[in-house]
């Protein structure tokens, strides 16, 4: 009875020591953007009275800056230790891109080869492409520290990689259901939670095998900006369709094309991945580079972490 007693008790206590983690990393990563909407940037606004384009680039540029200072921030102080996976890799991280466009690449090409696509006009470079791939830049960062960097790092110092892995991606799959709900069937519906489900758990092997921020960003960014380039929904938005250089339509049946989400529901996309992630893991595996649970001193704010290596 008394070791139950003991069992329950240190698992309470790492609970809430990741819980107190969480909150912490999270306060800082919101509070940097909302520091930058509500104060940098109206401050910047009234001295020098930039104009829309510049004002546009100030706020994404302090968003990022501000994010991954609070990040950093975050590491030195609360679990004191070297932000390693926020070290320059030049090497990697092109990897890390390409590796992402081309994958996604690879499957819309399948899909479009068996007729379920189609290439219905090509406009060339819009203006306004440039500024998109910024955006969907800062977007994946964003979601690269929120995810991978805080919620699934965080997470793997507890319970280990494979359990942090499985229940990030979850709910990362849950965080974009809004870019479908009142829309979808229940098939895309289903569809789209497997596919970013495994999307995540994608990301999230990058970060993995690489243990840096910017690889995995790279590899997300990439990803995305490839689905834009080809005229099709990126994720179930619709608004950066009319930007892609060539207008992309369905000509097959849902299963097939992804549906309202996009070449990411694809069962051809699915397969992909599924494959994917299954050669990443055992090759995070063979090279050691997935953790256990934390040791007995989890309630401590320290994360332990596995030595850093190019991916």
């Amino acid at each position: 009875m008394g070791q139950t007693q003991e069992f329950t008790l240190h698992h309470f206590r790492r609970v809430i020591a990741v819980a107190k983690k969480l909150l912490l990393a999270f306060a800082a990563l919101f509070g940097a953007v909302l520091f930058v909407r509500m104060l940098v940037l109206p401050g910047l606004q009234a001295l020098f009275h930039p104009d829309d384009s510049v004002t546009s680039l100030l706020r994404r540029t302090g968003i990022i800056v501000f994010a991954v200072l609070a990040y950093w921030a975050y590491v030195r102080l609360v679990e004191a230790r070297n932000a390693s996976e926020l070290r320059p890799a030049p090497l990697a991280i092109m990897l890390g891109g390409a590796s992402g466009g081309l994958l996604v690449a690879i499957s819309m090409l399948l899909v479009l080869a068996l007729g379920a696509y189609e290439i219905t006009a090509y406009h060339g470079l819009q203006r306004g492409l440039l500024g998109i791939a910024g955006l969907i830049v800062i977007a994946a960062t964003l979601e690269e520290i929120a995810y991978r960097c805080i919620l699934f790092r965080i997470l793997e110092s507890a319970w280990g990689t494979v359990p942090a892995l499985c229940l990030q991606s979850v709910i990362f799959a849950l965080g974009h259901l809004e870019n479908i709900e009142g829309r979808a069937s229940m098939q895309e519906l289903v569809t789209m939670i497997v596919s970013v489900t495994l999307t995540g758990a994608l990301w999230t092997l990058v970060f993995v095998l690489s243990r840096n921020l910017w690889v995995a960003a790279a590899n997300h960014a990439a990803w995305n900006f490839t689905i834009i380039l080809s005229g099709l929904p990126l994720s179930g938005i619709e608004d950066w369709r009319r930007m892609a250089p060539m207008v992309g339509e369905y000509r097959g049946p849902v299963w097939l094309t992804g549906g309202l989400f996009g070449p990411e529901s694809s069962i051809v996309t699915i397969v992909m991945l599924v494959v994917t992630v299954a050669a990443m893991l055992y090759w995070a595996q063979r090279k050691h580079r997935l953790i256990g649970g934390a040791t007995p001193r989890i309630d401590t704010l320290k994360s332990p972490q596995p030595e850093a290596r190019p991916a």
